[in-house]
């Protein structure tokens, strides 16, 4: 290990970018959203072509492997070995051209799916394939695994677009694959390099007419179209080097070959027009799981654009996802299955026709009992909670979990019915449950056995299901891999699936791109036993932590860890839109993901020699950027919710290392503030006066250039006190949440949702509550949380009902009632907890659903136009929703309401506030909010709920943002 730190060290001299081999970076890059665990030598971000040509040429000199790694999405272990990884997630992220008129792109190995996507949109262009993670996943990922997407009915693979690649082979050097004629095909043979090489081998190999007849003979059935099993020499018959009369291209060979070949720098596509303008799906609610097999083939006669499949299982575990029951709008009752049958047309008409030719052919055969029709935009929500089906499985509760084992299989669509006959065999043999989704249009389905594979047994069975399976996607002449690829998972069974002397073509095929096997060895060649060098240690005895928060619903804060399972949701960028995660938006590091953070979490409480096994500073360092924003417990399909795991690790890393005095001055900044609220003139001439300012500042360590939060002249405690209307108010009494923010530095939006209760008929009652416990949750002080929530809970328990329900002001604060309470407070005040939590509402809740009584109505607001931009709280986007925000906001019959598309502001409490945080917090805002804003003409009001938001907001881009509440108050008549 020495000499290997040495060579290391070595490497890092030779580049100019970025190397780490620390620990935590090795366990951030030992996994991927496979079940395969191996820690790497050390991490690259290369910046330029430059930096990949001198990695690999160390790599090749010192016979160190390289693994190409991207957004590290995939499902076989491609990206998982020991060896120098090269991510060029971070730097190669550059659109190179665009030929509109040939169609042609050439982009960066970087390039997101969705991003080129949107690019391509004003020129009436689109990638066809997409896949279910496109908006994180790369080209270069989609061109290793030869990606397909939901609609490979109409647009195939990646393969099938693929124009050319650029890629650096073992020599350093750079070459071109792309389309060649017989001429040029005669001049690359003559070539004295590396490329000359490969093509004289090629050459050898296809022009052998014995070879030809093997590879047809053993492989797919040509109508498969999702196949991915080994390299694609099928793609070599017919082609000048076969002695056929077609174009050779092999980048068509290099796609699907799992970066085992070089590392690609560029890749030039063909794109296709967007799709006709109309679309609609139709939801065809199956009573069994079993009809679907046939039912698939009754609704490809109709000519869909894609049918997929979601199980029952699915569609339980998307239940308890936060973000997937909007999404859910169209399930009726409980579905053995559903159908998503997508049409596309020129107009509604012949959409119309189509599904109801289908729905009464299902009918006729029996098949479906409800056929919902949705279009238009309403159509992504579906597709959202279809592909949501990889991350909600991880919702299960338990060590047993359906596994990534066999989901690639593809076989001919007339056999899919007989080949399931088949595998429900295989399944009853053992025992097991399996979950069924995915693109059973195209004879693919993502099968997923339930297995433990903590359990020696099942890690046995994992191997036995993998094998049997691989005999029966032979027999009905398929393919073990539609999409996902081979890697490590597959690729024992490659030599039995296809024969020895196949397989022998392959290994060949490989050693002529790699003689000396430096390119992610392992993978689709040579792969070492399928069960081996998994993520968990099989027969380990799980260790039992003690932790403040409960953490029984996941069975324990280890296992809460473990909900993620690599498939890096928390990798997409803000151009698409949502909250997760900001930090990873603002600095494309994987250490700033939630899967990273996760994934330390799990190693170091699994298996820290410590006694306090959070008492690392690894750790705390990964998690030290989470801003809490709660976006992974919402946007996650696996709702880690990591705001959660780093307030418990908080609290017992400070057990171990002691409170920070800022820490504490933020967690009881409601006892600081009730002191100078005695003074608030002159606590405000302190906060405010250049020199005392400064000293204060410096002093606890916060960047200078932010201002202080100051003080009402009075609490809105006392004004409360001393201006209570007590007259009748026919509308009935609401409690009203005084939290720490508004009763001491926003009581003008306390008095001013007083008086607005008030004016529509409400009596108003302040609770007796001093704090909500928000920031000692968010300074992870959660022991003296868990103090106040009990008490407040007791408190409120026999006021708080659903006539009488608790109003809030500050997202962050009320919502701590829905959200952390119920985990946080003692065993016996669960029950009181839970009741609260439903009665615990933001103040637009209770507008709007006090408006849907007749109990408020427009006629009370101005009828002058005005328009409204809106940020949602990043915790109310997460717990709640600001539909409510907007229907209030938009209440006023000519008010206008736009949601702008930002996720976190990045102030997230006292995170902005502090020096070392506040170039990010500065960088998150610029993502998408500062710029909204700055464009934003001076008449439009911009309202934010958030107390933090509102100062990020006005320090980010100089403008006032308004509570909600006071856009209302202002709009009274």
């Amino acid at each position: 290990m020495k000499d290997l730190e040495i060579k290391i060290n070595e490497l890092s001299d030779l580049l100019s970018c970025e190397v780490k081999w620390d620990e935590s970076t090795l366990i951030q890059y030992s996994t991927d959203a496979s079940a395969y665990k191996e820690k790497p030598y050390a991490v690259v971000w290369p910046q330029d072509v430059n930096d990949i040509q001198q990695a690999i040429r160390f790599a090749k000199k010192h016979k160190i492997p390289v693994i190409p790694r991207a957004a590290g999405t995939s499902l076989a272990g491609q990206v998982v070995g020991k060896g120098i990884i090269i991510d060029i997630s971070k730097h190669f992220r550059k659109i190179i051209n665009l030929d509109v008129e040939k169609r042609r792109v050439t982009v960066e190995p970087g390039v997101i799916l969705d991003e080129l996507n949107l690019f391509l949109k004003p020129h009436g262009l689109f990638f066809g394939p997409e896949t279910s993670t496109s908006n994180r996943c790369t080209l270069s990922g989609m061109v290793g695994n030869n990606s397909c997407g939901s609609h490979s009915l109409v647009y195939g693979s990646t393969r099938d677009h693929l124009y050319s690649v650029k890629m650096v082979l073992d020599d350093g050097n750079e070459y071109l694959f792309g389309e060649v004629n017989k001429t040029e095909y005669d001049e690359k043979l003559r070539l004295s390099n590396r490329e000359g090489d490969i093509y004289r081998f090629i050459h050898n190999l296809i022009g052998n007419e014995q070879n030809q007849k093997l590879i047809t003979s053993n492989f797919p059935d040509p109508s498969v179209k999702r196949r991915n099993t080994g390299y694609a020499l099928d793609t070599l018959i017919g082609t000048v080097a076969a002695g056929g009369e077609l174009p050779l291209n092999l980048a068509k060979l290099i796609a699907g070959s799992e970066g085992t070949f070089g590392i690609i720098t560029e890749i030039t596509l063909n794109l296709v027009p967007l799709p006709p303008k109309e679309k609609a799906v139709v939801a065809v609610h199956l009573k069994n799981r079993t009809d679907a097999f046939k039912a698939n083939l009754i609704a490809l006669k109709h000519k869909p654009w894609a049918v997929e499949l979601m199980d029952n299982i699915i569609l339980e575990c998307t239940k308890g996802n936060i973000d997937q029951q909007k999404n859910r709008f169209f399930v009726q009752g409980d579905p053995g299955a559903i159908l998503i049958v997508e049409f596309f047309a020129n107009s509604k008409g012949e959409i119309e026709s189509a599904a109801q030719k289908m729905e009464s052919d299902m009918r006729e055969a029996g098949y479906g009992y409800h056929f919902p029709v949705i279009w238009g935009a309403e159509t992504s929500k579906v597709w959202n909670l279809r592909k949501a089906g990889l991350g909600v499985l991880s919702n299960v509760v338990g060590d047993a979990k359906p596994v990534s084992l066999i989901e690639d299989t593809a076989v001919p669509v007339e056999s899919l019915p007989y080949y399931m006959d088949d595998f429900e065999i295989i399944m009853q043999r053992y025992g097991l449950e399996c979950v069924y989704h995915a693109h059973i249009g195209t004879g693919e389905l993502h099968l997923r056995p339930v297995l433990n594979l903590k359990d020696p047994k099942d890690v046995e069975l994992f191997h036995t299901i993998g094998y049997e399976v691989a005999m029966l996607v032979k027999k009905y002449k398929g393919s073990l891999s539609g999409e996902h690829g081979d890697g490590r998972l597959r690729g024992e069974f490659i030599p039995i699936f296809y024969g020895e002397e196949v397989y022998q073509l392959m290994r060949e095929l490989k050693f002529a791109f790699d003689p000396d096997n430096i390119f992610n060895p392992g993978k689709i060649i040579d792969t070492p036993p399928m069960n081996s060098s998994l993520r968990y240690i099989p027969g380990q005895k799980e260790r039992v932590i003690d932790t403040i928060f409960d953490f029984s619903s996941s069975l324990g804060i280890i296992r809460a860890a473990e909900k993620c399972n690599g498939s890096g949701d928390c990798r997409k960028t803000h151009l698409s839109g949502g909250t997760l995660c900001p930090s990873y938006m603002a600095t494309l590091n994987e250490a700033n993901t939630t899967r990273a953070r996760a994934n330390l979490l799990r190693e170091f409480l699994s298996y820290s020699p410590k006694r306090n096994p959070f008492n690392h500073r690894e750790l705390y360092e990964i998690l030290d950027l989470c801003l809490l924003c709660k976006g992974c417990k919402n946007e996650c399909p696996s709702s880690v919710d990591m705001a959660k795991l780093k307030a418990e690790f908080l609290q017992h890393w400070y057990d171990a290392n002691g409170i920070p005095i800022r820490s504490r001055m933020v967690a009881y900044i409601a006892h600081i503030n009730r002191m100078g609220s005695y003074f608030p003139r002159l606590t405000n001439w302190f906060l405010t006066n250049k020199v005392t300012s400064k000293i204060l500042i410096q002093a606890i360590g916060f960047e200078p250039k932010r201002k202080m939060p100051l003080l009402g002249e009075s609490t809105l405690k006392k004004w409360f006190k001393r201006n209570r209307c007590h007259s009748a108010k026919h509308n009935g009494k609401v409690y009203l949440l005084p939290d720490e923010f508004t009763n001491y530095n926003d009581v003008h939006i306390g008095i001013k949702a007083v008086e607005l209760l008030n004016r529509l008929g409400y009596e108003v009652e302040l609770v007796d509550i001093f704090e909500s416990g928000r920031t000692y949750i968010s300074k992870g002080l959660v022991r003296t949380a868990k103090r106040i929530a009990n008490s407040n809970i007791e408190k409120l328990s026999g006021i708080i009902n659903p006539d009488t329900p608790l109003i809030g002001i500050e997202p962050s604060a009320i919502l701590s009632f829905r959200d952390e309470y119920p985990d946080l407070v003692s065993q016996e005040n669960k029950q009181k907890a839970n009741s609260l939590a439903e009665n615990a509402l933001l103040f637009e809740e209770f507008f709007i659903r006090e408006a849907a009584k007749g109990r408020i109505n427009p006629e009370m607001f101005t009828t002058r136009a005005q328009h409204i931009k809106l940020h949602g709280h990043c915790q109310q986007k997460a717990i709640a929703s600001t539909t409510p925000t907007k229907a209030m906001l938009s209440f006023p019959v000519n008010y206008t309401v736009e949601e702008i598309p930002s996720g976190c502001c990045g102030m997230a409490g006292a995170f902005g506030y502090e020096k070392e945080h506040y170039d990010l917090s500065m960088k998150v805002g610029e993502l998408v909010l500062f710029p909204e804003i700055r464009k934003t003409p001076h008449d439009t009001i911009i309202s934010a709920p958030g107390t933090s938001c509102r100062h990020q907001i006005k320090d980010g881009t100089g403008r006032k943002a308004l509570h909600p509440i006071e856009v209302m108050w202002e709009a009274l008549v």
